[in-house]
Order: structure tokens, then C-alpha cells, then sequence
């Protein structure tokens, strides 16, 4: 069973972090067993890794990597019966509603860095992304230089944000860097004219022009500014989690079945709108798929 999370039971579990974790049993398998209940997280616009689709669904190729550990979770426990919840977050809440044991899982589009690392844990890097910059075709940014002065959006919580505003300040760009809640708000700053860029990871720029009403009229420019990893994001301190998503992911990527998921979400025509991304797979992730590391963005 499948069961979306209203959204208005955010502010209850944001609310009381310290009883929700003492609540939670350390082990995530442990906890599934004895409550038969396993919480997914997703992301509504972060296409095609996880994001709504016409029917108000998710769906995307973290999403589907996510249901596949479910189908080992419940091996593992002996829950054949497991009630999958599912929960959206942003990128300001993802990492605290994991904290608190609010969700079990985020499956999205969440960068791997030592900063986070802190906090949470990640399981094997199964993307990576460069941060570039969503404009009106035919605006003239070729860098971040032809950015200087200019208004600039990136989202809220992200290391998109902090890599810009570092920049903008070592560069001295003097860049209005603006906040938005999530990227589809960001983009459609874009394209309502309140911001000139929107600086985001690469790969999401490129879903969230295809899913534009005209996506001719976005443009994806300039050079990578860093290659980032993207991996699942689970508790810290709990190996056995760890162990269990980590197998599954190198399972997929053995058997040949990762790389069918990946044509299926970047080189073919995905919802709503049938477009095609026509993303070839990054040397990096392909060599990823040997190495089957976990290793952070610095």
C-alpha cells in the first residue's frame, strides 16, 4: 500500500524534533519491522529524478531506484504487508525531517558534500551535475561574469545558493542573488522576468525546461562551475540501512537494470510531456558504476 503524506503534517513533525527521535529505534530496519510503515521521501519539480507528474503522482528515476529498495526492505524484514508512506520535502526541510525520523529515505536530487555529511548519511553516488544557468533564449550569459550586477535565483537550502553567493562575493559580482522556495518558483522567475538566471544544477535546469508550457523559450548556458554527486540520503549511524541501499544500488548497476532505468528517464520520452532530455551518461557516473563509491563533493 501506498499512501501520499498531506503536506500539513510537516509543520507537526518540524515541530517536535526531540520526541520524534526519541521515538525512533537507531536502526530504520528495525523501526519498519516493528511499525510495518517505511516513509519515502520525494521532491514535486526536481524532473526527471523525482517530481509530480500530470496525475499529481510521483514519479522520476530516484523514485523508481526508491521503490526497488522498498522491495528489499521488505525481504529484509519479513514485511510483505510494509505501508509505504510518501512524504514531499523541499530542499530546506529534507535533511531535519530525516533527522527527526519523519521519513526514512530521500530518493531526489540531494548533492553528496562533507558539509552534509555531518548531518546524514549517503549511500552510492548515482549521478553527477555541474551548476549552470536557466535564461530567456537568446539572453546573452555565456558565464557567471555576464551575470555581474544582474538578478540572479537559485533555490533556498541548496549548494547551488552557497556556491553562488561565495562567488558572488570572492568575485565581487555584485550579483541580487535571490532566494526562491523551490525550482519551479525559481524558474518561473525566469521566465516572468524577475530574474535574469536561475543557477541550479544542470541536469534539473534541462527537466525543468522540457516541462515548460514553450521550452524554446528557456535556454540552459554556460560552463559547468563544479561536478557534484548525487546520491540517496539516508540516517547517519546506521550501517546496516546503509549496507542494505548500498547492495541494491550496486545489484542495479551489475545487472544491467540502472542503466535501463537511466535510458528510460534521460534518453527517452518521459511524462508529462513525452520530451526527451537526450542526457548521454557522464563519464563520472559510468566509471561510478565500477568503483561504487560514496565519496562527497569537498
Amino acid at each position: 500500500m501506498i499512501r501520499l503524506v498531506p503536506r500539513s503534517f510537516l509543520l507537526l513533525a518540524l515541530a517536535a524534533p526531540l520526541l520524534s527521535m526519541a521515538q525512533t529505534p537507531t536502526s530504520t530496519l528495525d523501526k519498519v519491522k516493528q511499525s510495518g510503515a517505511m516513509t519515502l521521501a520525494y521532491r514535486e519539480s526536481s524532473i526527471p529524478f523525482s517530481y509530480l507528474d500530470d496525475k499529481a503522482q510521483p514519479v522520476g528515476f530516484a523514485h523508481e531506484i526508491c521503490m526497488k529498495i522498498v522491495d528489499q526492505v521488505k525481504r529484509a524484514t519479513g514485511r510483505n504487508d510494509l505501508k509505504v508512506n510518501l512524504q514531499a520535502v523541499t530542499s530546506q526541510n529534507r535533511i531535519p525531517l530525516l533527522q527527526n525520523g519523519t521519513i526514512d529515505i530521500e530518493c531526489g536530487s540531494t548533492t553528496n558534500n562533507s558539509e552534509r555529511g555531518k548531518q546524514v548519511a549517503f549511500a552510492t553516488n548515482y549521478f553527477y551535475t555541474g551548476t549552470r544557468f536557466l535564461v530567456k533564449t537568446g539572453t546573452q550569459v555565456k558565464s557567471i561574469a555576464d551575470l555581474a550586477g544582474k538578478q540572479v535565483v537559485s533555490t533556498t537550502g541548496t549548494t547551488n545558493y552557497r556556491i553562488l553567493r561565495t562567488l558572488n562575493e570572492e568575485r565581487k559580482l555584485n550579483m541580487d542573488l535571490l532566494s526562491a522556495k523551490d525550482h519551479a518558483e525559481a524558474a518561473l522567475m525566469v521566465q516572468t522576468g524577475r530574474a535574469v538566471a536561475f543557477g541550479m544544477d544542470d541536469i534539473l535546469l534541462y527537466g525543468l525546461r522540457a516541462a515548460a508550457q514553450n521550452p524554446a523559450e528557456l535556454a540552459v548556458v554556460g560552463e559547468a562551475i563544479q561536478v557534484e554527486p548525487y546520491a540517496i540520503m539516508l540516517r547517519r549511524d546506521d550501517p546496516a540501512f546503509k549496507k542494505l541501499v548500498d547492495d541494491t544500488l550496486a545489484g542495479l548497476m551489475k545487472s544491467g537494470e540502472f542503466e535501463a532505468l537511466y535510458k528510460k528517464w534521460f534518453q527517452s520520452p518521459i511524462p508529462p510531456k513525452g520530451i526527451n532530455l537526450q542526457v548521454p551518461m557522464s563519464k563520472e557516473l559510468m566509471d561510478n558504476m565500477k568503483a561504487l563509491s560514496d565519496k562527497p563533493a569537498t
